[in-house]
């Protein structure tokens, strides 16, 4: 019988945020997004906002805030990842599905260090990789601690509940 679970809807629902967030990677794994080509629009921004800063400090603040975007953008991805097996697998627990939510952003980290190594303004890294999955683990953490504050009967089986 066809129902919601196998409707079109559903699946868009599941896995688009999946779909987009690596669309979002695949565009900033490019020559273009190389820290040569961000380091001046980000250090125009940041001192718009927040004044002068000398260049040793800036690519202090430079590295940092490329870091961060890592961290923060593979950790939104790990929670798209967790949410779409979530949706997909109704009947599984949240260590399963954060565990293939975090396989998948790793598998996607991976990649997309490995693209960057046959780019020449970029470089792949097994720690960019490292960084990425713990800002995955770190999201889905906070998402696990408030389900477990606010929400502990969704954390269990559906069928025991």
């Amino acid at each position: 019988m066809w129902n919601r679970r196998h409707s079109l809807n559903f699946w868009l629902s599941a896995w688009l945020p999946v779909a987009v967030g690596i669309l979002a990677i695949l565009m900033e794994s490019t020559e273009w997004m190389g820290s040569d080509n961000t380091s001046d629009p980000l250090q125009w921004l940041y001192e718009s906002l927040f004044g002068h800063v000398s260049s040793a400090h800036w690519k202090v603040i430079h590295l940092v805030i490329r870091k961060s975007g890592h961290f923060i953008g593979y950790g939104l991805i790990g929670l798209a990842w967790l949410r779409a097996w979530w949706m997909s697998l109704p009947r599984s627990r949240f260590i399963h599905d954060a565990f293939l939510a975090l396989v998948g952003t790793a598998l996607v980290a991976s990649a997309d260090e490995w693209h960057q190594t046959y780019l020449p303004n970029r470089t792949g890294s097994p720690w960019d990789v490292l960084l990425d999955c713990c800002g995955a683990l770190v999201l889905q953490l906070v998402v696990y601690s408030y389900m477990r504050l606010f929400r502990p009967k969704r954390l269990m089986h559906a069928d025991e509940y």
